[in-house]
Parts: C-alpha cells; structure tokens; sequence
C-alpha cells in the first residue's frame, strides 16, 4: 500500500458498514414477515382469506415491487446519487409498510385483503417472531408484526443520512456521460449472467422455503397446533440464519466470496438430499426438534454461501460506473426466482401425489440439485474476488472503453473533469497514476490552432 494514503477516520470507514447492516436487518425483517401474516390471516378469516384472489397474490405482488425497485434505484444509484436513492428507497418503506399496518376496507375483509396487497407492492415481507398469546386477536398479531417493520427502516433513514457519497464513484461516475450499453454488455454481459444465474436459483429455493416453512411445521404438527407452537420452532428455524452469516463472513476472508459459494452450496445439496431420504423420520410430531435442527443446518449454509456472498460478488465484479444497474438487475433477476419460486413449489408438492412423505421430499430434492448448479456456475464462470478488484475493475473497464474509441475523460462527479485517460498524465500528479519519469504528456491541437495539453474536456462537449 502506498505509505502516503491517508488512513481513514475510523468511524468514517465503519459508519457505511453499519448503516448496510442496518439496511439488510431491517430489509430481512419486513421481507420475511409476511409468512406468518399469511398464517394469522388464514386462522382468523378461514376460508373467506383462502378463496380471495389475495390470498394467492399478497406474497407475489411484493415481487414485482421488488423487481420494479431494484431496477429503477440502480438506474438513481448510476446516474443521480449512490446516499439520494438510498433516502428515498428508505422513506418509501416506511410509509407503506406503516399503510401496510393499517389496512381497513370499510370493515369488509375481502377489500381489506386487496388493500393490504396494494401496500405490497411497494414493501417487501416475510417471517416475524410469534406472539406469545393464545390463539385469538388475530388482527393485533398481524398488524403488529407488520408494525414492528417500521421501527427499523426510521433508524435506518437516520443512518443513512450521515453518508457520503463513495470516492471511487465521484472518480468513475458516469452521471453526466451516456452509458455505452452496448459496450457494457460486451464486456459484463456473460459474468452478469452467470451472477443472475446464481442469485435467481438461490432465490428460487430461499423465498419458497420463507414462505412456507410456517406450513410446513403447520403440516407437521396439525390444524389443531397453537400458534405459538408453530411460530416458535419457526423462529428457531430462522435463528439458524445467524450461525451461517457470522460464520460465514470468516470463511469469506479465508476462501474467497467466490470459493465460499461453492463450499456453501456444495454442502447445502449434501445436506438437502439427506434430508429428503429421511424426511419420513424427520417429518414425525415427536422429532420435531430434529426436523427444526436439520433444516436450520440446511437454511445455515445457505447463508453462508450465497446468502453472504452474491450480493458481494454482484457489486464487485463491475465497474463503478455501472454497478448500480448491474447490481440492481441481477437482484432483480434473483427476486424473479424468488417469485417464480412461490408459483412452483406448490405445484413441486403436488407431484408427490396423495403421499404426504413425497410431497415434502421432492422441494428438497429440487433445491438440492439446483445447488449443484449453481455451485458448477461460481467455480466455472465468475472470477475470484479480493479487497483490490473494485480498482481493478475500475481499471480493465476504463481501458476497455478507450480502447472502443469512448472518451472516458467524461467520467466523474465534477462535469468534465474526468480522470486521465489510459496512457496519459495528469500534469499535477504525474508519477501518481503510473507515469515513469521522462513521460509525455499527449498534446493535441486546438480548433483555432496552437496546442492544448492533454486533460479534460470543456464542459460544453461533455455534455
């Protein structure tokens, strides 16, 4: 490392991480709620909730919010501001979530349902901690467990607002230069497809399991199990996320994002293929705590394989000139699994025919060979990650470009100060950006004659 880089304030370097950890906490709790929501909803309405058109689109609808919102902040994130699109995505889940909460169709169920599903589209949910309570006020169960998902997002906005924007993106933004997309996807058109790939057979099997885990225990133990039963083996399911993120985040700076993703994924189908040879075992009311444990181990290398890892992978095998979109496609593509998932699964269970046994076996069987894949993806396509490839990246995509001819002194948060490009100086810092002594600096020729010494570009032909 060059000894006259300046080390970082350290609550300048940890406040970004906080406030990601933040974001991914209070994004995991509003996604998984939703699984438990539906539980309550479908004891407390019965069949009225069941045969509603909600019933089968509450979970999806929060898909295509999803889809439509990854795409569109990562468009923000490129082209207007990385902290910008960070507020208003934040302030956008708090005010619906909090529509969310308090759904009301003049008291009639069936409008509240679709009211509630018009609230999902712009909130993502999922799985919550039960309430410790006896089988009724069903109404307060659910509104609170969706309640409680506006806490998190109000300390996250608070967090947010003492970001800055990142160095290497004032360096490397294109907010004022037209993205060359086609140039974009000749470079990172095949990695990004690899990366999509991956995070959507993830999704595919995570977002289903999510969602159904509370069925399955519900399945398990029967319709005459008291909610807190039900919901307290699934929080302890869901505890079993935490060994696999912690755990993993080690094992990443030991192996590697890329090589931890295999070893996840490898060991995840290993342990998905035991798991549905024995499920006749596992799947018996007295062998609960077994079930809960072997599954949990299951749902532990999941995360930490690709849980931990291909969002990581995703943001840093591209340019910082387009990982916003890059980035939000790919997530994007792996909510699409995610939603394809849920249509699926249930038709999955349904080639196991009237037997009880093969209709929990075979999702397992799925989802375990769908590792194998993914894992074949990570370890043959994508390459290896370490703390220097972002400038790397930066590198190989900027020679790239000027190598096609793009002027790439349009790069940057300053309007036509761009960085110089590959094989110039910058005059105030030569010998900083790899020039040896006794290099040129390249000149051209003015429109009215004389010389002009190579650097940026005047702001009228930037823009």
């Amino acid at each position: 490392m060059d000894a006259s880089l300046e080390q970082r304030p350290f609550w300048e370097t940890i406040w970004p991480v906080l406030a990601c950890g933040a974001g991914l906490f209070s994004d995991g709790y509003v996604n998984n709620v939703i699984g438990s929501v539906v539980t309550v909803l479908k004891l407390e309405y019965a069949d009225t909730y069941t045969n509603s058109g909600a019933a089968k689109y509450v979970s999806d609808i929060a898909f295509a919010g999803t889809v439509v919102g990854q795409l569109l902040f990562g468009v923000l994130a490129d082209r207007w501001s990385r902290t910008g699109s960070l507020l208003v995505s934040t302030v956008i889940l708090i005010i619906f979530t909090a529509l969310a909460t308090g759904s009301y169709y003049h008291g009639d169920a069936v409008g509240m349902f679709n009211i509630l599903t018009a609230w999902r589209f712009f909130i993502e949910s999922s799985d919550v901690v039960a309430a410790a309570a006896q089988n009724k006020y069903y109404s307060t169960i659910w509104r609170t467990s969706l309640g409680i998902g506006t806490v998190f997002p109000l300390i996250l906005f608070v967090l947010r607002l003492r970001l800055k924007e990142p160095e290497e993106f004032s360096k490397h933004s294109m907010k004022y230069a037209r993205t060359p997309y086609a140039l974009v996807w000749r470079f990172y058109g095949w990695r990004l497809f690899v990366v999509c790939l991956i995070w959507f057979i993830y999704d595919f099997s995570t977002y289903s399991f999510g969602i159904y885990s509370s069925t399955i225990l519900s399945n398990i133990y029967g319709d005459g199990a008291p909610l807190t039963t039900v919901f307290g083996w699934n929080t302890v399911i869901n505890l079993f996320y935490l060994p696999g993120t912690i755990f993993g985040a080690f094992v990443s700076d030991w192996l590697g994002p890329r090589y931890t993703l295999v070893l996840g994924v490898t060991l995840q189908a290993i342990v998905g293929f035991i798991m549905a040879g024995v499920y006749a075992h596992l799947s018996q009311p007295s062998l609960v705590g077994a079930f809960a444990v072997v599954y949990g181990i299951f749902l532990t290398l999941g995360e930490l394989g690709p849980g931990n890892n291909i969002g990581l992978l995703a943001a840093k095998t591209c340019a910082t000139g387009i990982r916003g979109q890059y980035y939000g496609f790919a997530a994007a593509v792996g909510k699409i699994g995610a939603f394809v998932g849920t249509w699926v699964f249930p038709y999955i269970q349904a080639a196991g025919g009237p037997d009880a046994v093969a209709t929990a076996q075979y999702p397992f069987f799925v989802s375990a060979s769908l590792c194998v894949l993914s894992g074949a993806l990570a370890l043959l396509c994508l390459p290896n990650v370490g703390q220097d490839t972002i400038a790397l990246e930066d590198a190989r995509f900027r020679e790239y470009l000027e190598s096609r001819g793009w002027d790439t002194r349009q790069l940057g948060l300053r309007k036509g100060e761009g960085l110089p490009g590959a094989g110039e100086v910058d005059v105030e810092s030569s010998g900083s950006v790899g020039a040896g002594v006794g290099d040129a600096v390249p000149v051209k020729e003015k429109e009215g004659g004389g010389k002009e010494e190579g650097g940026a570009l005047p702001a009228a032909a930037v823009a």
